[in-house]
């Protein structure tokens, strides 16, 4: 693991950009960047516009090592390039960005008030060409619906079990259990949650570290104990489809958790814009979001 991007993610000051759509949430998100599906036809030209929204994030001027930490790419984005350079190079050496890796093949049907992660047997594989790539960290997500002890724990055994697996490969893993922002019980779930994460941290093994990327609390707080965890490098969080604003909002009354937002970074950005707009757009929600996640 690299020590120098080790430090940064563990002490640096600013957030994660989570530019990992993959082929199931692509579609919105280049309708949201005023790309209709009408103007492509199947996933290769789909992947190539999505590519280009990318590139044109990370090479804005706005886009470096100053205010993100990271930025978190889909499996394909790792294999491309920005800028003539292979994507992980170009983050770090070009921009002083972090890169992670989306790891997980989607989600599995809702089961027990939760969707587990659906099996992944070739990512030991994926974990070496990563490592190969230039790749620091990995990402999982799985949902939390409903406040039901059984899948909450069934998740939590899941997300640890294959984040042993990540660290294990030289990798730093962000276990990301998702909650429901239309929850009925997400604050009851949020107990259950870090109540469990608790108890799964205290007992790793010595040396092992993990990242939590968790959606934005209800009470003002409740992570204190998962920041303060000398298990955890850092607690990032999802902004799960609250506004950007209200993201921030939340995310600056929660003091050492920092942002890796998706929706709510590119929120406003648009295809048609000039790169003057473009970069001023940019530049905007980056200081928004790195503002509060100095908190």
């Amino acid at each position: 693991m690299n020590q120098e991007q080790l430090a940064k993610v563990a002490k640096g000051q600013g957030f994660i950009a989570a530019l990992d759509q993959s082929g199931g949430s692509t579609p919105k998100a280049l309708k949201l960047y005023g790309v209709e599906e009408s103007a492509y036809s199947g996933e290769a030209q789909m992947f190539d516009l999505v590519h280009a929204m990318r590139a044109r994030i990370v090479g804005s001027p706005a886009f470096s090592g100053q205010r993100v930490l990271g930025a978190i790419l889909f499996e394909m984005t790792m294999d491309r390039e920005f800028d003539g350079l292979p994507a992980a190079d170009y983050l770090w050496k070009k921009k002083g960005v972090v890169p992670f890796l989306k790891i997980d093949k989607g989600l599995a049907a809702a089961a027990d008030g939760v969707q587990l992660m659906k099996p992944n047997p070739g990512l030991d594989a994926l974990l070496k060409r990563a490592s190969t790539k230039g790749i620091f960290g990995t990402k999982m997500r799985s949902v939390i619906d409903e406040a039901n002890p059984k899948g909450i724990d069934a998740i939590l055994d899941q997300q640890f079990e294959v984040g042993q697996q990540i660290f294990n490969a030289g990798l730093m893993p962000i276990i990301e259990p998702e909650v429901s922002i239309k929850s009925a019980d997400k604050a009851k779930i949020e107990d259950l949650l870090v109540e469990g994460l608790l108890k799964r941290l205290d007992v790793l093994p010595a040396g092992v570290s993990v990242m939590l990327k968790l959606t934005l609390p209800e009470v003002v707080g409740k992570f204190d104990a998962l920041v303060k965890h000398p298990k955890v490098t850092r607690v990032v969080a999802l902004s799960g489809g609250y506004s950007r604003a209200d993201s921030n909002a939340i995310l600056a009354r929660n003091k050492g958790v920092i942002a890796s937002f998706s929706r709510a970074l590119t929120e406003g950005l648009t295809a048609q814009m000039s790169d003057a707009e473009f970069n001023t757009a940019l530049d905007a929600a980056i200081e928004g979001i790195y503002q509060a996640s100095l908190s």
